[in-house]
């Protein structure tokens, strides 16, 4: 893992490979290289592939707890600056698609395109008021809790179906690393709704979804792609909430085709 500083902020993240940039942004669980492993080993035969812990996981340090999207979006935007990568594509899972889409709106000449999987406008953006209030409660409690009590709660929702314990246990161990501080700071952020960036969407944007994505169901996919003109869905068969982690093969021809497609 190599470090950056961004404002004040230690921000860890791995680069492999050469050529156009793809910057991969994790949810609010686990951290930047065991979320996007699969992304990182199998795509930089073709692209400059960087993934990041985000302020608050991983080995980054924390933000303060009302850093918000725009506080987000902010360090992204210098933490691309900082590594060179300009116009890079920016693909990102739960709320770090709800990152990348901030990043749009508040820095719309950093992403030349964007991948969005298991993707929301914020939970408030995309799920009824009472889910996205139990969510945001939810997630709250569990940064007071255990790694174990997270674990419970939330690893069975990412998965659709039984998967080789290495992949599972990696992911596990990921999650109970959290930060308390973070956790928070990334669910409210989670929790903010941005559905007025959607019709402001001008670079090309490839959807992907998990059929069987319990968090953010097809419905949210659909409301997405008839926001996003011209945005393009992919759904992934037999795959939950982290599809990227569930389903590689098939997530990684998705976004190579659509970066061939989209070149630079």
């Amino acid at each position: 893992m190599k470090m950056v500083e961004v404002d004040g902020l230690q921000i860890a993240y791995e680069r492999v490979g050469s050529g156009p940039p793809l910057v991969l942004l994790h949810g609010y669980v686990g951290d930047g290289p065991t979320t996007w492993r699969r992304q990182l080993d199998a795509l930089c035969d073709e692209f400059t592939v960087v993934a990041w812990d985000a302020p608050g996981a991983g080995r980054s340090t924390d933000p303060p707890e009302r850093f918000g999207l725009d506080g987000y979006a902010d360090c992204l935007a210098g933490f691309l600056d900082k590594l060179g990568l300009d116009a890079a594509c920016v693909a990102g899972l739960s709320f770090g698609s709800i990152l990348a889409l901030a990043l749009q709106r508040r820095h719309s000449s950093v992403s030349s395109a964007l991948i969005l999987a298991s993707a929301y406008a914020g939970w408030a953006g995309s799920l009824p008021p009472d889910l996205t209030e139990r969510r945001l409660r939810q997630a709250l409690a569990l940064a007071d809790g255990t790694p174990e009590a997270l674990e419970d709660v939330l690893l069975p929702t990412m998965f659709s179906k039984a998967m080789p314990r290495e992949t599972v246990d990696d992911f596990r161990a990921s999650m109970k690393t959290f930060h308390p501080r973070g956790l928070r700071a990334m669910a409210r952020a989670s929790a903010e709704d941005i559905r007025d960036v959607l019709p402001c969407v001008s670079v090309p944007t490839l959807l992907v979804y998990g059929d069987r994505d319990v968090r953010a169901p097809i419905t949210v996919a659909e409301a997405l792609q008839s926001a996003i003109s011209g945005s393009r869905l992919v759904v992934i068969p037999d795959a939950g909430h982290v599809c990227n982690v569930e389903a590689p093969d098939e997530f990684n021809v998705a976004v190579r085709d659509f970066l061939h497609d989209n070149p630079g």
